[in-house]
């Protein structure tokens, strides 16, 4: 069930003891220019999740900062390790006891005029566990609408997968979703993580189509944060944020607005799937 910021939550922690079942859940932000706003929101919506018993937990992309034009994240990028993104995140994972998806971080490279996009995931005792720069950038022109994401990001070249106690999580972000040839090089894969800002413009047309066609080549569910809302500079982002399950069916979705979208996965159900329907030991290429 998706939960809009507003609504009320209660306080006691549910506790799943089914094996092989767990709570994990998607965090949706319109975030904007200032990354203290935008970190004491995404601990609010973090304790929502909690509260209702999710143990995965996944940002979008971008969360800590939406600037009011592009060369804002690149002000605010951090050393790897450290920095008050970092710290947060860490801190967040730790005091919850939670695998906690960091949507995306501004971090340094080479280029003084680029930043890395890079998604961090931190384990229950606050420890990184992984790190994924973006490899895909975004670049798109229609009308009045301008997006070059190479002018400020240098892309990463590496898939990264990360064991988790959920399973195997594989990380993406965004226009990485429309590549289906990085999913595959992923491997057999539980889970796929897309923190995503995806537009209005190009979210309406395409993102369900491609968030449950990744779900369903793969035999995985698909956690997917999103931004979801208007932010200071302007831009539309197309929210959405939704958990699809192995089959391709929507299992909770936000349509718009800061909020939390959380399912059970079971991982009884995705071997039964596989065993059904073996396609990813039928692949040829």
């Amino acid at each position: 069930m998706a939960i809009k910021s507003h609504e009320k939550i209660a306080k006691s922690k549910t506790k799943n003891s089914i094996p092989g079942i767990n709570r994990i859940a998607a965090i949706q932000m319109a975030s904007g220019p200032y990354v203290a706003a935008n970190l004491s929101e995404a601990e609010r919506l973090i304790e929502i999740a909690v509260n209702m018993g999710a143990k995965l937990i996944a940002l979008p992309e971008y969360f800590a900062i939406m600037g009011l034009k592009d060369t804002d994240k690149v002000a605010a990028r951090e050393k790897e390790g450290s920095g008050p993104i970092q710290r947060f995140l860490s801190k967040i994972a730790k005091k919850h006891q939670i695998w906690l998806v960091g949507g995306s971080v501004p971090l340094e490279c080479d280029n003084p005029e680029k930043v890395r996009n890079a998604c961090l995931v931190y384990d229950d005792k606050g420890k990184l566990a992984a790190r994924y720069d973006k490899i895909h950038l975004f670049g798109f022109e229609l009308g009045k609408e301008h997006y070059q994401e190479k002018k400020t990001i240098e892309p990463g070249d590496t898939v990264v997968t990360v064991e988790t106690p959920f399973g195997k999580l594989g990380l993406s972000i965004c226009y990485d979703l429309r590549f289906p040839e990085l999913y595959r090089a992923m491997g057999d894969v539980d889970i796929i993580a897309i923190p995503s800002a995806f537009t209005e413009t190009t979210g309406k047309a395409h993102w369900e189509t491609l968030i449950r066609a990744r779900a369903i080549e793969n035999l995985c569910y698909v956690l997917a944060p999103a931004q979801g809302g208007y932010h200071a500079s302007g831009r539309e982002t197309h929210g959405n944020s939704m958990i699809v399950d192995p089959w391709g069916v929507v299992q909770d979705r936000l349509s718009r607005g800061s909020g939390v979208v959380i399912s059970s996965i079971n991982t009884a159900y995705l071997k039964g799937l596989r065993k059904s329907l073996p396609a990813l030991k039928h692949r040829k290429l």
